[in-house]
């Protein structure tokens, strides 16, 4: 800490004797480059750009009111059983940790650790929602050491760095997420921009959300066990060359929502600009997505975009359309992917679903080409690891 921050608290601690919940001012002391205040034993707020570490303490409360940025090389250390809250503003209000910067937030399955909104009664889209950037390869630039930058905050992201660390999330749920970022774009639940496979990403729910749950934007981290409950928007989504795992992940769609997994193999208002040109191409094992009805019209899974993927052990239950494939014979490969055997899925179980599989792609293939259905898939077992630190 710096002689003039430690010049602040020493001020505020002098002051916080005088202030309380009498209708003063609230002391704000500047810290680590953001800044942090405390009104007489209440939270702290939080928000602006940490230049260093930040630690948060078990037996304190914290409240995010605005951007918070961890900036390159500095590592945000959060204790298990922690419930972090955001203010319920909608806009702006939301956790980045930037390229070069970890979070380390290990929680446990009897103490998760939980960011939520303030609000008395809590809506979908009172804060945004926590980000994650790094250095792995992304598909929206030409390669090497180019990035792109990010819809919220215009943060940098993506490189060549494919075991790239951003540190850990390990219980982690995200509630009430989805406020828009500079009054514009929606945020996600979790936003993981670039993420490298070195990152730990493990037991992570999204709930009531007013956009994504989950969205990756290229890299290669690799995540399991994900839950996904109430997306207004996709539950889980892909874009710009990802091609990490998702092992066991649930979703299951409220009142409001889209797709269960809607995906791209490149960002169609970027471009593929990647040379030698690739494609998102994901491993997802033990998936399952609930929906509410097949008469509701809805799809379970999109791909389009020239995706690619590898789909084993998935149950979808309630919808329409189990998946829709999108594409043509030119810039949006999908087609391709499956007569190559880059886009297939084996041991598919459907339940109350109309139609299984639907071919938009300008490709001839059959359904024994991309799907092979198994009445004895489980999808995940959910009930298991969800149970304890989950909410429905």
């Amino acid at each position: 800490m710096k002689i003039k921050n430690l010049l602040a608290l020493a001020l505020a601690t002098t002051l916080l004797s005088s202030c309380g919940d009498d209708g003063t001012q609230d002391i704000v002391i500047n810290y680590n480059g953001g800044s942090g205040s405390n009104n007489n034993g209440n939270a702290i707020e939080l928000k602006g750009n940490y230049t260093s570490n930040l630690t948060l303490e078990s037996n304190k409360s914290y409240l995010i009111t605005g951007p918070v940025i961890m900036e390159s090389g500095t590592t945000l250390t959060i204790p298990a059983g922690m419930t972090v809250k955001a203010a319920a503003t909608g806009a702006d209000v939301y956790l980045a940790i930037a390229q070069g910067a970890k979070i380390m937030a290990e929680g446990t399955s009897s103490q998760p650790i939980v960011f939520t909104s303030n609000a008395t009664t809590p809506n979908a889209g009172d804060w945004g929602g926590l980000i994650l950037l790094g250095k792995a390869p992304i598909n929206s630039v030409a390669g090497g050491t180019a990035t792109s930058t990010s819809e919220i905050a215009s943060l940098p992201y993506g490189g060549n760095v494919a075991d790239d660390n951003s540190g850990t999330l390990r219980y982690v749920r995200v509630e009430y997420s989805g406020g828009k970022a500079d009054g514009q774009s929606e945020n996600n639940g979790f936003s993981f921009y670039g993420v490298g496979n070195k990152t730990t990403v493990a037991y992570i729910q999204m709930f009531e959300g007013k956009d994504d749950g989950v969205e990756f934007f290229g890299g290669t981290v690799n995540v399991n066990n994900v839950s996904v409950v109430n997306a207004q928007d996709d539950s889980i989504d892909w874009t710009e060359g990802y091609t990490g795992t998702i092992t066991d992940a649930y979703v299951k769609h409220g009142t409001d929502h889209d797709k269960g997994i809607e995906a791209d193999g490149y960002n169609t208002d970027i471009g593929n600009l990647s040379s030698p040109k690739y494609f998102s191409k994901p491993t997802v094992t033990n998936l399952t997505i609930v929906g509410l009805g097949s008469g509701t019209g809805n799809e379970a899974i999109r791909l389009r975009a020239g995706t690619q993927g590898i789909f084993t052990n998935v149950f979808i239950k309630g919808f329409a359309e189990g998946f829709d494939l999108d594409g043509d014979a030119t810039d949006n490969p999908t087609g391709a992917g499956v007569t190559s055997g880059d886009l297939k899925a084996t041991n598919v179980k459907f339940d109350d679903v109309t139609t299984n599989l639907k071919n938009d792609t300008g490709v001839t293939f059959t359904t024994t080409d991309f799907l092979t259905e198994n009445a004895s898939a489980t999808g995940t077992e959910y009930s298991t690891w969800g149970a304890g630190w989950t909410r429905q």
